[in-house]
Protein backbone atom coordinates (compact mmCIF):
# COMPACT_ATOMS: atom_id res chain seq x y z
CA UNK A 1 0.00 0.00 0.00
CA UNK A 2 0.79 3.74 -0.92
CA UNK A 3 -0.05 6.77 1.26
CA UNK A 4 0.46 10.10 -0.01
CA UNK A 5 0.42 12.89 2.81
CA UNK A 6 -0.45 15.92 1.97
CA UNK A 7 0.27 19.24 4.32
CA UNK A 8 0.53 23.29 3.90
CA UNK A 9 -3.07 24.33 3.17
CA UNK A 10 -4.29 27.72 4.42
CA UNK A 11 -5.72 31.00 4.25
CA UNK A 12 -3.63 33.54 2.91
CA UNK A 13 -4.47 36.90 1.69
CA UNK A 14 -4.10 38.49 -1.62
CA UNK A 15 -0.16 38.37 -2.63
CA UNK A 16 0.35 35.51 -0.24
CA UNK A 17 2.52 32.76 -0.59
CA UNK A 18 1.97 29.12 0.46
CA UNK A 19 3.60 26.30 0.62
CA UNK A 20 2.44 22.51 0.07
CA UNK A 21 4.33 19.29 1.04
CA UNK A 22 3.24 15.81 -0.25
CA UNK A 23 5.32 12.49 1.11
CA UNK A 24 4.76 9.00 -0.71
CA UNK A 25 5.10 6.52 2.01
CA UNK A 26 4.79 2.33 1.83
CA UNK A 27 5.74 0.20 -0.95
CA UNK A 28 7.25 2.86 -3.14
CA UNK A 29 10.09 1.31 -5.76
CA UNK A 30 10.42 4.54 -7.73
CA UNK A 31 7.98 7.05 -8.84
CA UNK A 32 7.90 8.32 -12.48
CA UNK A 33 5.86 11.76 -12.00
CA UNK A 34 4.56 13.89 -9.72
CA UNK A 35 2.08 16.45 -9.73
CA UNK A 36 -0.13 18.73 -8.26
CA UNK A 37 -3.88 19.10 -9.77
CA UNK A 38 -6.77 21.39 -7.72
CA UNK A 39 -10.39 21.27 -7.93
CA UNK A 40 -12.99 24.01 -7.46
CA UNK A 41 -16.97 22.23 -5.89
CA UNK A 42 -18.51 21.57 -9.28
CA UNK A 43 -15.94 21.70 -11.66
CA UNK A 44 -12.75 19.32 -13.17
CA UNK A 45 -10.17 18.80 -11.50
CA UNK A 46 -7.54 20.72 -12.88
CA UNK A 47 -3.27 20.21 -13.96
CA UNK A 48 -1.53 22.22 -12.09
CA UNK A 49 2.09 21.65 -12.24
CA UNK A 50 4.39 17.83 -12.94
CA UNK A 51 7.66 17.07 -12.14
CA UNK A 52 8.97 14.02 -13.71
CA UNK A 53 11.58 11.55 -12.15
CA UNK A 54 14.51 13.73 -13.96
CA UNK A 55 13.28 16.97 -12.86
CA UNK A 56 12.04 18.36 -15.84
CA UNK A 57 9.04 20.64 -15.15
CA UNK A 58 5.59 21.48 -16.42
CA UNK A 59 3.18 24.43 -15.20
CA UNK A 60 -0.45 25.29 -15.84
CA UNK A 61 -0.35 29.21 -17.94
CA UNK A 62 -2.36 29.82 -15.40
CA UNK A 63 0.64 29.61 -12.55
CA UNK A 64 3.63 29.79 -14.66
CA UNK A 65 5.59 32.53 -12.86
CA UNK A 66 3.81 32.17 -9.54
CA UNK A 67 3.88 29.15 -8.61
CA UNK A 68 7.15 26.51 -8.43
CA UNK A 69 6.79 22.75 -8.26
CA UNK A 70 10.08 20.44 -6.56
CA UNK A 71 11.00 17.25 -5.21
CA UNK A 72 13.37 15.89 -2.29
CA UNK A 73 16.81 14.32 -2.92
CA UNK A 74 15.06 11.25 -2.19
CA UNK A 75 12.32 11.26 -4.73
CA UNK A 76 9.90 10.45 -2.72
CA UNK A 77 8.71 14.24 -1.41
CA UNK A 78 6.98 16.81 -3.93
CA UNK A 79 6.67 20.53 -2.94
CA UNK A 80 4.61 23.17 -4.32
CA UNK A 81 6.15 26.65 -3.35
CA UNK A 82 2.72 28.86 -4.54
CA UNK A 83 3.67 33.08 -4.85
CA UNK A 84 1.57 35.97 -5.49
CA UNK A 85 -1.60 34.29 -4.35
CA UNK A 86 -4.97 34.94 -6.50
CA UNK A 87 -8.50 34.45 -5.63
CA UNK A 88 -8.75 32.61 -8.35
CA UNK A 89 -6.59 29.88 -7.11
CA UNK A 90 -8.63 29.01 -4.15
CA UNK A 91 -9.48 25.14 -4.45
CA UNK A 92 -8.42 21.86 -3.08
CA UNK A 93 -5.05 20.75 -4.02
CA UNK A 94 -4.28 17.08 -4.42
CA UNK A 95 -1.20 15.18 -4.93
CA UNK A 96 -0.21 12.78 -7.91
CA UNK A 97 2.29 10.17 -7.92
CA UNK A 98 3.00 7.61 -10.58
CA UNK A 99 4.31 4.82 -8.61
CA UNK A 100 6.16 1.35 -9.08
CA UNK A 101 6.31 -0.89 -6.08
CA UNK A 102 8.87 -2.99 -7.19
CA UNK A 103 11.43 -3.07 -10.37
CA UNK A 104 9.76 -3.88 -13.76
CA UNK A 105 6.06 -3.42 -12.10
CA UNK A 106 3.35 -1.81 -13.76
CA UNK A 107 3.15 2.07 -12.63
CA UNK A 108 0.08 2.95 -10.94
CA UNK A 109 -1.95 6.42 -9.89
CA UNK A 110 -1.89 7.27 -6.50
CA UNK A 111 -3.86 10.63 -4.70
CA UNK A 112 -3.63 12.74 -2.22
CA UNK A 113 -6.65 13.41 -0.18
CA UNK A 114 -6.55 17.19 -1.01
CA UNK A 115 -5.94 20.18 0.98
CA UNK A 116 -7.57 23.37 1.22
CA UNK A 117 -6.33 26.68 -0.53
CA UNK A 118 -8.31 29.40 0.40
CA UNK A 119 -7.07 33.15 -0.89
CA UNK A 120 -9.49 35.86 0.32
CA UNK A 121 -9.42 39.14 -1.64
Amino acid sequence: QVQLVESGGGLVQTGGSLRLSCAASGSVFSITRMAWYRQAPGKQRELVATISSGGSTNYADSVKGRFTISRDHAKTTVYLQMNSLKPEDTDVYYCNAHIQHYSGSSVYDYWGQGTQVTVSS
